[in-house]
């Protein structure tokens, strides 16, 4: 295997019916899905996978998310994802992800950060020293030309667009709202009728902390310009949970 194919996991994917939202477009949902799939893929196939760290009592937490779209992939279309280790800090882990059609064509991109943590302490261990360090090896330069996960900011009389408590489907293998589920609550406070006449160009999540099943979650809506949103996620009226950012075309 040449350096570049260690260095860059590729993984296909199809478009299936139920994955996809009435325009037949891929959601971003499945899509967010697929990204931390293929992160879990590469990593595993490298030796830093989640299986491996829970033997040591440790697992990958993602702490951002910047995704950028020229389409979405449509009904029945094959398409892959690539992903690459960018940047190792000690606490911190940049994760791209480029998005490709089934011609070919790269037509969007991801920025993740993630960060790896003790399950019993919950706090951030040292990526340059456990297990030797050897998630540096895997650093690869290849370009992602989308801007950085950014700074996201509701001003704290916004009220809630909308509210919900944390069901069942909501929670994941351990025991918090899945981060997923978030991005689709997000995106239900918008309107059908804004998903029939634009598309989602840039999406953005920033995790703060962890909800939980029964929690009740608000969800403050802010319009920062003609087509860019703002979102603020607090739990039980007090604790923020998460910030995201919608950009429309």
């Amino acid at each position: 295997m040449s350096e570049p194919e260690n260095k860059i996991g590729t993984y296909r994917f199809v478009a299936e019916p139920f994955h996809v939202d009435f325009n037949g477009r891929l959601t971003m949902g499945v899509l967010g899905n697929h990204l931390l799939n293929c992160a879990g893929f590469h990593a595993t196939d490298r030796g830093f996978g989640i299986a491996t760290l829970n033997e040591d009592n440790y697992t990958w937490v993602l702490s951002r998310l910047a995704v950028e779209l020229d389409e979405m992939p449509y009904q029945y279309e094959e398409f892959s994802i690539q992903t690459w280790v960018e940047n190792v800090y000690r606490l911190f882990t940049d994760r791209n992800f480029a998005i490709i059609n089934k011609d070919g064509k790269k037509i969007g991109y991801a920025r993740s950060i993630w960060a790896m943590i003790n399950l019993s302490t919950r706090k951030p261990a040292d990526l340059l020293t456990l297990h030797g360090g050897g998630i540096v090896d895997y650093v690869c330069k290849e370009p992602c030309p989308i801007e950085k996960p950014s700074r996201i900011k509701v001003d704290a009389d916004v009220p809630p667009a909308g509210t919900l408590e944390a069901r069942y489907s909501d929670i994941d293998i351990n025991g918090h709202v899945n981060s997923i589920r978030y991005i689709e609550h997000i995106l239900d406070l918008f309107p059908i009728e804004m998903y029939q006449t634009k598309r989602i160009r840039r999406f953005e999540m920033a995790y703060v902390a962890e909800s939980y099943y029964g929690d009740k979650l608000a969800f403050a809506m802010q319009q920062a310009g003609p087509d860019e949103y703002h979102v603020e996620v607090k739990k039980n009226d007090d604790e923020v949970v998460c910030r995201s950012k919608v950009i429309f075309v």
